[in-house]
């Protein structure tokens, strides 16, 4: 769990750092799963992108969906926040 939390919430804090509006905000809550929250004062939600092979960049929230049990965006009076849950072993 520690590699993998590690590399989600490099993914996350690295988007924002590159894209969102500060304050950067990060939150790790731990209950019944784990779950990375990285909030930002932007109301621009991330997408998605299927990068191509030769892309430089592009993978990062492909890595997030594919290491997270969910993942997802919520808009606050804010900003937002972009969150990914992984479940605890």
């Amino acid at each position: 769990l520690t590699m993998t939390t590690e590399l989600v919430v490099s993914e996350l804090v690295t988007n924002a750092i590159r894209y969102a509006v500060p304050p950067i905000r990060l939150r790790l809550l731990c209950d019944t799963r784990l779950t990375c929250e990285v909030s930002d004062a932007s109301s621009t939600a991330p997408r998605l992108r299927h990068a191509r092979s030769t892309d430089e960049g592009g993978r990062g929230l492909f890595l997030v969906a594919q290491l997270s049990h969910r993942w997802g965006a919520r808009h606050t009076a804010e900003g937002k926040i972009i969150w990914a849950e992984q479940e605890i072993p």
